[in-house]
């Protein structure tokens, strides 16, 4: 089988493999799309601290079962399955209170193990989630995109009283607009980014306000217009960006933030307590996969409106390039494996 490998910082290799067999619990996929995603590009580029190489990257995919392992039922042969790459140990701390997304002995598949870009992957049986008839291949491989928002969103337990800003119009931003206004009926969702194109598609996600904030005072912009958001996204991932919500945060706002930055970022806590503000951060996803598939079969989110490029697995270098230069025209890209 061919595997797309990073053998080390900026080495792509397109490789061939021993098509993998399946051992205890696991079921095997035949991959026939998978997602890019910033963290793959990460990986690429050498910036993530969790990966060690050589690596299969790609954590984002969609495949059928093509055979089980022991103490699998091979009635799951044949399945259309969307995978979740979230492996825990269901033992620790987090595990127990239902945060198997923080696990102790978190396992990512495309960064701690080897993932799906490849023509064949093992998975756990119970990551693999079954697709209904009536969801296409297409929307199938963008449910772990939505996780995202749906994990977001679950700690942030929007109503449709707020008004929501989210910083940063990439692909998790979109996600959230979707899950934020498609779901969950919020008011107002305001979207912030310095792109105008990817504002544009903010909009076509269903933004109801954009801001371009290249050359103006957020927080200037927002008291002419009277508006205090009550939820605030960081799915811009700057660290500079935190200190900024505080202050523009209703009192008894909600904020989240989703970047990983390793920088530090000075914050006021007079700001924080004065209001009582509730901050939370959000990783991967804790088992949204059975949400995200419930939303798909309602038609509260429409993934076809992130999908702007789709190249085949063996133009993979000239597809991660197009998603890391084209910021403009560029949000969601897939590739073809099968």
């Amino acid at each position: 089988m061919k595997s797309i490998v990073i053998k080390k910082t900026n080495e792509l290799v397109i490789e061939e493999r021993k098509v993998p067999q399946p051992a205890k619990g696991e079921v095997r996929v035949k991959v026939k799309l998978a997602g890019i995603c910033g963290s793959d590009s990460h990986i690429y580029r050498g910036h993530n601290p969790f990966v060690k190489y050589p690596r299969v990257i790609g954590h984002e995919f969609f495949g059928v079962i093509d055979e089980v392992g022991e103490g699998v039922d091979r009635s799951r042969i044949g399945e259309r399955v969307s995978v979740d790459p979230v492996i825990s140990c269901g033992q620790c701390y987090s595990c127990l209170v239902g945060r198997p997304n923080v696990c102790t002995s978190l396992i990512v598949l495309g960064v701690h193990r080897d993932g799906g870009f490849s023509q064949y992957a093992v998975v756990p049986s119970k990551n693999a989630y079954v697709i209904p008839d009536e969801i296409s291949d297409k929307f199938a491989v963008m449910i772990e995109p939505f996780t995202i928002a749906a994990n977001a969103t679950s700690h942030l337990k929007p109503t449709e009283n707020d008004i929501a800003l989210i910083y940063g119009a990439g692909p998790m931003g979109q996600t959230s607009v979707q899950a934020l206004k498609g779901v969950y009926n919020v008011k107002e969702v305001i979207v912030v980014d310095r792109i105008e194109e990817r504002l544009d598609m903010a909009k076509i996600s269903g933004a109801d306000r954009v801001i371009n904030n290249t050359s103006l005072f957020l927080k200037d912009e927002l008291d002419k217009l009277s508006i205090k958001p009550t939820v605030i996204i960081d799915a811009a991932c700057h660290p500079s960006i935190l200190q900024e919500a505080i202050s523009i945060a209703s009192p008894a706002a909600r904020i989240l933030i989703m970047g990983f930055s390793g920088d530090a970022c000075q914050i006021t806590q007079q700001c924080i307590t004065s209001k009582e503000l509730s901050i939370f951060s959000s990783r991967l996803n804790a088992n949204k996969f059975p949400v995200v598939i419930d939303w798909l079969k309602k038609k509260l989110i429409d993934p076809q409106k992130l999908i702007t490029h789709q190249f085949d697995y063996m133009q993979v270098i000239q597809a991660i390039e197009t998603f890391e230069k084209d910021q403009k025209l560029c949000c969601k890209v897939l590739l073809t494996i099968s």
